[in-house]
């Protein structure tokens, strides 16, 4: 047995968990001699204890002999896993997961090292100096080579630098979990909008329409341009305007871009209330 996992009774619980976990998560796995699925799981965590090196530690509980815990922490089925942190439990699953969806449940659970360098990229990247921002990303999956959440900083900076091909690339071959899953499909659709022609120089989409208030196709481009930039409240404003002049062009284009507006917007939550207020304006306008 590992230094990072150990049994755990009612009588050191308060030491070696709730105690401990103010300088390290601590998962509790309540387990029993008669549980097959206790004796898959209560292996691979062992083996991810040593793996992770302390990063978090592994208590481990016999639900049968500690009847008092498994009362007090309401544990209804066995393996059941709950994770504290700062004296607190945090988050809990029940079940011989696989491996996969164990580091997952893992990784929302213990900061990763290259945090530091994702969140100075992400700033870079706001700024818009995308070299020092590839190049923050790139030591960070040095450190944490598996990191999903990297790969999806990648794609989001490519995007935003206008690189397609790099932006697929960062996402091509790589089995993505449920939790990252909204976030990727609208890079997806980000990228679609890329080849939907959003890559496009708005500046000259806008001198276009100048001399062309009526150029349909433009006003589209230009509303794609926008809502690659997520400028999306300008992008309805076009796409609307396109519908008010005529909502049958091109098989009703503008309206089937508003629609999957609404769905690539639906991935943050602080763009729900303006999703609602052009949906109305789109009912009015159709109506």
């Amino acid at each position: 047995m590992s230094d990072f996992a150990f049994d755990v009774t009612t009588a050191d619980f308060e030491q070696k968990v709730l105690a401990a976990s103010h300088q390290a998560p601590v998962l509790v796995d309540f387990w029993a001699e008669w549980c097959g699925p206790c004796r898959v799981l209560k292996p691979m965590l062992e083996k991810l204890a040593t793996e992770y090196g302390g990063r978090f530690l592994l208590a481990k509980v016999n639900s049968d002999e500690n009847q008092e815990l498994s009362a007090r922490y309401s544990v209804r089925g066995i393996p059941n896993v709950k994770a504290f942190h700062n004296g607190q439990l945090v988050d809990e699953f029940t079940g011989a997961l696989p491996e996969a969806q164990v580091r997952a449940f893992l990784d929302r659970l213990i900061p990763s090292a290259a945090e530091p360098l994702r969140l100075a990229a992400q700033q870079a990247r706001l700024e818009k100096d995308f070299d020092t921002a590839r190049a923050l990303l790139a030591d960070a999956a040095e450190i944490d080579a598996k990191s999903e959440v990297i790969r999806l900083d990648l794609a989001e900076l490519e995007i935003d630098a206008g690189n397609a091909d790099a932006a697929r690339a960062a996402l091509g071959h790589f089995e993505f979990h449920a939790d990252d899953k909204t976030r990727l499909q609208a890079l997806q659709a980000r990228l679609n909008l890329m080849a939907a022609g959003g890559g496009a120089d708005p500046v000259e989409l806008e001198r276009r329409l100048a001399a062309h208030p009526d150029d349909l196709a433009a006003r589209l481009q230009l509303a794609d341009a926008l809502a690659l930039a997520q400028d999306y409240r300008a992008a309805l404003d076009h796409l609307l305007a396109m519908i008010r002049q005529d909502r049958k062009w091109n098989d009703e284009a503008a309206r089937r871009r508003m629609l999957d507006l609404f769905q690539l917007m639906a991935a943050d939550a602080t763009l729900n209330a303006l999703v609602r207020d052009y949906r109305i304006q789109l009912a009015r306008t159709l109506n």
